[in-house]
């Protein structure tokens, strides 16, 4: 049986920490940060695309992708960020449909309704938390001033975007414990819809 389920939400969420766990069901974790990351590798089709858009100033010395001037640039508006999205969201999604053509997937994916991902998923879960709680997550996470966290946080999506899309809706704000009992009932009632397919 094929069936895809997409986790996503804001950045700083802690939606990540589901990878760890999501095995217990006998899921497998797919990351689309990590595609994203191989869909912008040196002399790649989608670096290439890159930087005929922001241009070779994204890149470091030796080709590679400079990820934090891209991010400076792409996250300055949101127009930036929706042209960086268009930009690379077709190669992603190519890396996406290859690791996710058989089995039980849990795919993680921060622009999962932007893409157009969450059109190959069975279900969808978003995963909310409070702005502050996010942004002590990402200023650890990612080693960024507070300011560079504000920019990130203020070009993505608001909460009403993920309410109005995803099917279920999970809050991160009290232990990970909590936090994995939530995820769990969620995660047994799509399987079970899955299994009267």
């Amino acid at each position: 049986m094929n069936l895809i389920i997409g986790v996503t939400g804001p950045t700083g969420s802690g939606k990540s920490v589901l990878s760890e766990y999501c095995n217990k069901f006998g899921f497998r974790h797919v990351n689309c940060d990590t595609l994203a990351r191989k869909a912008v590798e040196k002399d790649s089709e989608g670096l290439l695309a890159l930087t005929k858009v922001f241009g070779d100033d994204i890149l470091n010395t030796d080709g590679t992708l400079d990820r934090k001037k891209l991010a400076t640039i792409a996250f300055y508006s949101k127009e930036n960020t929706e042209l960086l999205n268009k930009t690379i969201f077709p190669f992603i999604k190519e890396l996406v449909l290859k690791e996710t053509n058989k089995g039980k997937i849990l795919l993680d994916a921060p622009t999962l309704f932007e893409s157009g991902i969450n059109e190959i998923c069975f279900k969808t879960i978003a995963v909310l938390s409070d702005n502050e709680i996010r942004l002590k997550r990402i200023i650890s996470r990612d080693n960024l001033t507070k300011e560079e966290a504000l920019l990130r946080m203020n070009a993505g999506k608001s909460d009403d975007f993920y309410q109005k899309n995803a099917d279920y809706i999970i809050y991160n704000n009290k232990t990970e414990d909590e936090f994995f009992t939530d995820f769990s009932e969620v995660l047994t009632k799509i399987f079970q819809q899955g299994e009267n397919l």
